[in-house]
């Protein structure tokens, strides 16, 4: 899948960049490792110069694991010897690669799910769990709760480590509103299947539209139809879906039209975030806990499954803050060039390793891209 990269190159491209952007601008007479391989392990820094093509990136037999893996024990311990001795400026930098290695274990797992599924055998990553028996019951009624109105204040303002995008903190104007409880769930989805979601036009965007009828979407990526019924494939392997587990790996294009088919809208960024900010981001489910399969019940009342489980497309196209800066240098294409034609989500997901999730943290996609861990909440006009 050409947005998928093997998971030796991940390995490869977070040492390419600390050994790019930390040691060799700020360690005086650091000779890089390789002379060649920045070339293959740069990801998309033009001001780096050529790279290889992203989609060619599976075809890259050598260097081998063994060699990634010591290229990464070397750039480990240049660091961990001059770490005291950096600049602030190189700190900073540190702290940002720590980010987004963060990020990139989360992609390695997509990634990972999505090169399995093209496998005719379909292997699982690991050995499941059973999932708790109420994973496979019906999902609880859903409700809605209003949300905040009036003047409200979004983005990163505390000490902490944030990307360039959610900052700086700023006012936003917020209309009546409401939330629905939890995230869509599989049983609901089904339903839209079921009368005719993803074949009834005026349920979908123009270019939606376009996409389903291109790609013959028929359901969520990584659902089969078998003689008992859908099925899913997950890292776990495939199994049959549960109803009330959260219905994932969906585009914005599916969101929005099954947003439309049940009479309501997806939230804004706005509306997420401050519905967010009192909850407690270590609230969600997560790999290393419950995992993906966890019913909503499991977070308590009020909203739930603010983290966890699934990112959470907006309806917010991604765009600049007011006031908006980009990091200095080479690292300033971090996310700023990437605001146009996509989405924001919000939230975290079953894969975003705990603690890297925040109420301010922006994700995003575009609007077709259904490879990550992606799910829906409703909002409706109050």
């Amino acid at each position: 899948m050409p947005d998928a990269s093997p998971a030796k190159w991940h390995l490869a491209h977070t040492t390419w960049f600390f050994e790019t952007f930390v040691l060799r601008d700020h360690l005086p007479g650091y000779s890089l490792y390789d002379e060649s391989w920045p070339y293959l392990f740069n990801s998309y820094y033009e001001g780096e110069g050529e790279r290889h093509p992203r989609d060619r990136r599976g075809m890259l037999s050598r260097p081998s694991l063994d060699e990634i893996l010591a290229w990464r024990g070397h750039v480990d311990a240049a660091l961990e010897t001059e770490l005291d001795l950096l600049p602030p400026a190189a700190l900073r930098l540190v702290e940002l690669g720590l980010n987004h290695e963060e990020q990139h274990q989360e992609l390695m797992l997509m990634d990972m799910q999505a090169t399995l599924a093209t496998n005719p055998l379909l292997p699982a990553a690991w050995a499941s769990e059973a999932p708790p028996p109420a994973a496979a019951a019906a999902p609880e009624p859903l409700a809605w709760l209003e949300g905040k109105r009036g003047i409200v204040e979004i983005g990163h303002g505390s000490p902490g480590f944030a990307f360039d995008c959610e900052r700086p903190r700023h006012q936003a104007l917020l209309h009546p509103h409401a939330l629905a409880d939890r995230l869509v769930a599989n049983a609901e989805w089904l339903r839209f299947i079921d009368d005719g979601g993803y074949s009834r036009p005026e349920l979908w965007l123009a270019d939606g539209w376009a996409w389903v009828k291109a790609e013959r979407i028929e359901a969520p990526l990584y659902w089969q139809r078998g003689e008992a019924g859908w099925m899913r494939f997950g890292l776990e392997g495939l199994k049959p879906i549960s109803p009330a587990a959260p219905v994932g790996h969906i585009s914005y294009y599916e969101a929005d039209a099954f947003a439309r088919w049940a009479g309501a809208r997806l939230p804004t960024e706005v509306e997420w975030e401050s519905a967010a900010s009192a909850i407690d981001p270590d609230s969600g489910n997560q790999l290393d806990r419950a995992g993906p399969a966890a019913p909503a019940s499991a977070q308590g009342e009020g909203l739930r499954q603010m983290f966890g489980d699934l990112w959470q497309w907006t309806m917010s196209a991604y765009l600049a803050y007011p006031r908006f800066r980009p990091e200095e240098g080479t690292v300033g294409e971090y996310n700023g060039k990437f605001m146009v034609n996509q989405f924001v989500l919000r939230g975290a997901s079953c894969a975003t390793p705990r603690g890297h999730s925040r109420a301010s943290y922006r994700n995003f996609f575009y609007p077709h891209q259904r490879w990550m861990f992606s799910g829906l909440r409703l909002a409706k006009d109050l």
